[in-house]
């Protein structure tokens, strides 16, 4: 009884987080404007959705800004793992803490902190800002993951790399890094899918022409969810997917590299 039970009360959480999700797929097709009413199959939306230049314009930059956190943050944050994780720095506990600040602060106050920042120092705002921004906050949850790796890593690797005479720069790149490339990519895709979901920091410290594709979203529902933002909708979540298909078939293989 009580594992049938679990059963349905698992059942239960999946139907309540993706039955809405499928209506809204459905709906993406609706050619009425009224998501109550159906009047049958279209895919005006869609095509009213490729020809918007002021939508295109927004992923666009959502796309520069996501990338470009991706690649700087992974960069930066196993850096910075491996120097927190290889040596006692100064004030170590202090770098961590701070490191670790931006997983636990609400995104409103780190927005804010950072609107406050470039309105002193007297930058302007724009994809620049947006992209420091990002970086600065979406940098710590990058370590934490490869942090987590390198707990897991077997330092003797190393050390027999360093007996057999392979210097600190060979055995970083054909004994470190190979292990840590699961949690590498890993990390750089948990970095690129909060800068490209992200609203609150995008809120405040994009400027004028860097408006990001959740705050275009945003100026869209603002009257009212429409069949563009359901089409929208739609192609996002095929687009993640997509991306989450992709990385558990990398990280499998990687996986299964390992235990063979």
């Amino acid at each position: 009884m009580k594992r049938n039970w679990l059963k349905g009360y698992a059942w239960a959480t999946f139907a309540f987080l993706y039955i809405p999700i499928l209506i809204l797929m459905v709906l993406s097709f609706n050619a009425s404007r009224i998501s109550s009413v159906w009047q049958g199959f279209t895919l005006a939306w869609y095509i009213k959705l490729w020809n918007s230049s002021l939508l295109w314009e927004a992923v666009r930059n959502s796309l520069i800004i996501s990338v470009a956190t991706a690649v700087l943050s992974t960069v930066i944050g196993t850096l910075t793992a491996l120097a927190l994780a290889r040596n006692r720095l100064p004030g170590q506990i202090i770098i961590e803490a701070l490191l670790y600040l931006p997983v636990v602060l609400p995104d409103i106050v780190l927005g804010v902190g950072a609107l406050v920042l470039f309105s002193a120092m007297g930058i302007k705002l724009g994809l620049t800002t947006l992209l420091a921004t990002h970086v600065g906050t979406i940098l710590s949850y990058v370590v934490v993951v490869l942090r987590a790796r390198l707990a897991d890593m077997d330092e003797s690797l190393e050390e027999a790399a360093a007996d057999l005479g392979a210097g600190r720069w060979q055995t970083l790149w054909h004994v470190t890094l190979p292990i840590l490339a699961p949690g590498i990519l890993a990390g750089a895709l948990l970095a690129f899918t909060l800068s490209l979901d992200d609203f609150i920091l995008s809120f405040f410290t994009a400027g004028p022409g860097a408006t990001t594709l959740p705050l275009r979203v945003y100026s869209m529902v603002k009257t009212g969810i429409t069949p563009e933002v359901n089409a929208l909708s739609t192609v996002l979540l095929l687009m993640t997917g997509i991306a989450t298909a992709l990385f558990a078939k990398l990280t499998g293989d990687s996986a299964e590299k390992e235990s063979t």
